[in-house]
């Protein structure tokens, strides 16, 4: 660990779970699954399971601050868990599957305890919020078959991360609403029917599919950054495509078999609009893929006006 870089640690009930939302963002060096808060040095997973020893399943995320700020990694925390339920997370129970943010000083305790107020004040939950805010304990790593399992065991992960329970709360409790009869009045026809319909623009006759300045492309819809011009490049299809979004936990993907074909379709996570699809076509030095996205489901905001539009954080991009 550089000293530049630190450490939080968060418990949201099966540590399965709690890997992906953090895993290859920003600013994240390394997530790992294990166990802490209990009484035994050097538990295992059965240990753990028994319920017996005051350890809970958690994640100890290293990250560089400058990238990603603690707040940010709070905030994602949240949108991962039910805080209300003091007896586990969906339908695995029990005191190792309880939630809780450990603090490993006193400015994360801080920035934990406000983000917790502000979860208690904004009326999102009609119960108490019950996960704790807590000091660090030692942090004991998990077997390895637990490490980056939502990686090792797809199939599985998706089918229990679904049918826990997890997936349904997510989407119910942390995606932004939409009204779309108030979206049909802010959008272009092109720009709804492209986010809230899942249509497609007209190729070399769009805004950006031949932008070349320097900046960040946001959704439309929720201001969250999706695509940098450090990873677009000129496909020759007629609409922008990128290598890579800048945070994988801002888009969603999900299989398409409109149209006679089989696509993999990509969201944007908040506000759950349309964008495009990603193929494996795309530059094999940069990764092989290709997310060719739709201009109306994207707004370009130049280098140059990235700090007054309040994306100042963003500008490592082009360090």
């Amino acid at each position: 660990m550089t000293k530049n870089n630190e450490v939080a640690t968060f418990a949201g009930g099966c540590f399965w779970c709690m890997v992906e939302p953090f895993d290859e963002r920003p600013g994240i060096v390394d997530v790992v699954s294990g166990y802490t808060g209990g009484t035994i040095e050097n538990p295992t997973y059965e240990q753990i399971c028994s319920n017996t020893t005051g350890h809970l399943e958690a994640v100890q995320i290293t990250f560089d601050p400058t990238i990603m700020s603690y707040e940010e990694l709070v905030n994602t925390f949240w949108q991962q868990i039910d805080p209300t339920d003091a007896g586990g997370q969906f339908h695995d129970r029990g005191e190792s599957y309880q939630t809780a943010i450990f603090y490993h000083n006193e400015e994360q305790k801080i920035t934990a305890e406000n983000s917790k107020q502000k979860i208690e004040a904004s009326g999102r939950f009609t119960k108490p919020i019950v996960t704790g805010v807590i000091p660090a304990k030692t942090f004991y790593k998990a077997e390895e078959n637990h490490q980056d399992y939502y990686k090792k065991q797809s199939f599985h992960y998706r089918l229990y991360k679904k049918g826990s329970g997890r997936e349904d709360f997510i989407n119910n409790n942390w995606k932004q609403k939409v009204d779309k009869a108030d979206l049909k009045k802010q959008l272009t026809p092109i720009q709804y029917v492209v986010t809230q319909e899942n249509g497609t623009e007209r190729p070399f006759q769009n805004e950006y599919w031949d932008n070349e300045k320097e900046g960040i492309y946001i959704d439309l819809i929720s201001g969250e950054v999706l695509f940098s011009s450090k990873d677009k490049f000129d496909a020759n299809c007629g609409w922008p495509s990128f290598t890579k979004p800048v945070d994988n936990y801002q888009v969603t993907e999900k299989t398409d078999s409109t149209h006679g074909m089989i696509r993999t379709e990509v969201r944007s996570k908040s506000a759950d609009s349309h964008l495009g699809h990603v193929f494996e076509d795309g530059p094999k030095e940069a990764g092989g893929l290709r997310y060719c996205m739709n201009s109306a489901a994207m707004h370009f905001i130049p280098k140059e006006e990235m700090v007054e539009k309040g994306y100042e954080k963003y500008l490592y991009l082009f360090k």
